[in-house]
């Protein structure tokens, strides 16, 4: 039932970060305001899929 994600940098597009969430109760997609070592700073990242 849980999934793996990643967390895609919004301004490099840099996948930086792993994890995971329930699709049953979490239905709508993940964003989270995390630090991005390219672009130094805290930037919004969003969910993508693991290739």
């Amino acid at each position: 039932m849980r999934d793996l994600l990643a967390l895609s940098c919004e301004t490099c597009k840099r996948r930086n970060y792993t994890t995971d969430k329930n699709k049953r109760t979490m239905t709508e997609k993940l964003a989270l305001k995390k630090y991005c070592s390219s672009c130094r700073q805290h930037t919004l990242h969003k969910e993508s899929k693991i290739k």
